[in-house]
């Protein structure tokens, strides 16, 4: 937890940015009977009946200080699409080894720990892009793929940046129960 904690207490540096990554399942649903649109006095109305599409993968990707982020939206869960890219074989996987080697002497992996994904700032800008755009029935892969386009454009113009502010020093004020004990 510590190591998460100092990385983002550092101090923003294009050159060496700091990128953090996350996936999210989305269930595909489409309705039955079309909504009864908006009346004077009546919100638009929806049947509770819906018909499951499969699923989709969101990856997402957020420079968090430099208020940047990218949503992929994938079809299946494969190395090449980012599942276990916490793995130097993913990227072995993927590209040519020369290519791959070149790749991982450019990166630096910090693993959020196990019950720890509170940590992720990638999980927070999922979370965000759940509320605000997949508050609703998705029936398609491209519908999703337009409601990532633009939420990610809209928050990339705006350049919102994570205001972290829980340091070390406060994790080991508020989870002192987390901290081994050492009795004299």
């Amino acid at each position: 937890m510590e190591d998460v904690l100092d990385l983002y207490e550092e101090a923003y540096d294009p050159q060496y940015p700091t990128v953090c990554l996350d996936e999210k399942p989305v269930v595909l649903h489409a309705d039955v009977q079309p909504p009864i649109p908006v009346e004077p006095g009546q919100p638009e109305r929806a049947d509770y009946e819906y018909e499951r599409r499969g699923t989709r993968n969101l990856f997402v990707m957020v420079e968090p200080l430099a208020g940047w982020r990218h949503v992929e939206v994938t079809a299946q869960r494969t190395m090449q699409d980012n599942l276990n890219t916490h793995t130097p074989a993913s990227l072995y996987e993927t590209f040519p080894p020369a290519e791959a080697r070149r790749i991982l002497q450019r990166l630096e992996f910090h693993y959020t720990p196990k019950h720890g994904s509170w940590l992720n700032m990638a999980e927070i800008e999922l979370s965000v892009f759940d509320r605000q755009c997949l508050d609703r029935r998705m029936p398609n892969q491209a519908m999703v793929e337009q409601e990532a386009t633009a939420w990610e454009t809209e928050r990339n113009t705006a350049a919102m940046t994570v205001d972290w502010r829980f340091t070390t020093a406060d994790a080991r004020i508020k989870l002192k129960r987390l901290y081994p004990s050492i009795s004299p």
